[in-house]
C-alpha cells in the first residue's frame, strides 16, 4: 500500500456548509487504510463519492477524471472536500487514475483530442461499446505502482465484465503493486477477498464485512425469494 491515512483538518472547517452538510462527511475525522482493496459502499448522497473526489484533488488528478497528466475542463467537477484533508504516505506515489463513471465520456473526447488513443488499444474510447472501453482502460492505462480511484465502475460492465475487471484488479494488486479504492454498489466487485469495506450510512464511517452490507444481503435475498420479494414490492 501506498496511501496509509486519510484525516480530516478539523480546525478549517466550515461546519455548515457543503459537503458537511453530509452527515458521514460532519462526522469523519480520520481512516486508516488497511488493505490494497478498498471499497466505499452506501446510497446515493451518502458521500462515498465526495470524499473519493477529495482523494483525487489532493493526488494531484484531475476532478473530471483522468491523472495527473489530463487536463481539461468540465463545469462543477471540482472537489468540494479536497483542501479540508491530508493524505499520510508510506511512500508517495505520483502516478495513478481517477474513474468516474459519469464523465467518462469527456474523458474519452479528451484522449481523441491530444490523439492519445494509441495509449488505450489503439482505437477511439468512443468507438468501442461503454464496457469495452472501461476495460481498455484498465488493461492498458493501467499497470505498475500507483494507486487508482474509481467511481462506479460497475456503472458499464455487465456481470461478466466486472468478473473480468476483477482478474485485472487482482493481477495488478499482486504483481505490479498497485493500489485501488473504490465507491461501488456492485454485490460482485464488493466480493474480492481481503477487501476493507467502508459503509457511508448511518451518518458516520464504518468498516464493515462484505455478508454484513446492505448490497450483498438484498442481493442474496432477492436471487433465492425472487417471487415472494416481487409480490411483497409489487403488491397494491
Amino acid at each position: 500500500m501506498f496511501l496509509k491515512r486519510i484525516v480530516l483538518k478539523q480546525n478549517s472547517i466550515p461546519k455548515d456548509a457543503y459537503p458537511f452538510s453530509i452527515p458521514s462527511i460532519k462526522n469523519f475525522e480520520r481512516m486508516d487504510i488497511k488493505s490494497n482493496v478498498t471499497f466505499f459502499v452506501g446510497e446515493n448522497g451518502s458521500g462515498k463519492s465526495t470524499l473519493l473526489e477529495g482523494i483525487a484533488d489532493k493526488c494531484g488528478f484531475n476532478p473530471a477524471g483522468g491523472g495527473r497528466n489530463n487536463q481539461y475542463d468540465l463545469h462543477a467537477s471540482e472537489s468540494a472536500l479536497g483542501e479540508y484533508i491530508r493524505l499520510s504516505w508510506m511512500p508517495k506515489v505520483t502516478n495513478g487514475f481517477f474513474l468516474r463513471a459519469e464523465s467518462f465520456y469527456h474523458f474519452a473526447s479528451h484522449i481523441d483530442e491530444v490523439g492519445g488513443y494509441d495509449a488505450y488499444g489503439g482505437k477511439s474510447l468512443h468507438d468501442q461499446s461503454h464496457g469495452e472501453a472501461f476495460l481498455s482502460l484498465f488493461l492498458n492505462r493501467f499497470s505498475g505502482k500507483a494507486i487508482y480511484l474509481l467511481d462506479e465502475p460497475e456503472a458499464a460492465l455487465s456481470p461478466s465484465r466486472q468478473l473480468s475487471f476483477l482478474r485485472v484488479l487482482h493481477d495488478l494488486v499482486t504483481t505490479g503493486d498497485s493500489q485501488f479504492i473504490i465507491a461501488t454498489h456492485s454485490p460482485i466487485l464488493l466480493g474480492y477477498p481481503d477487501a476493507a469495506i467502508y459503509n457511508f450510512d448511518d451518518d458516520q464511517i464504518s468498516e464493515m464485512g462484505y455478508e454484513q452490507t446492505d448490497h450483498y444481503k438484498i442481493t442474496k435475498y432477492f436471487l433465492e425469494n425472487r417471487e415472494r420479494f416481487l409480490q411483497e414490492l409489487l403488491r397494491d
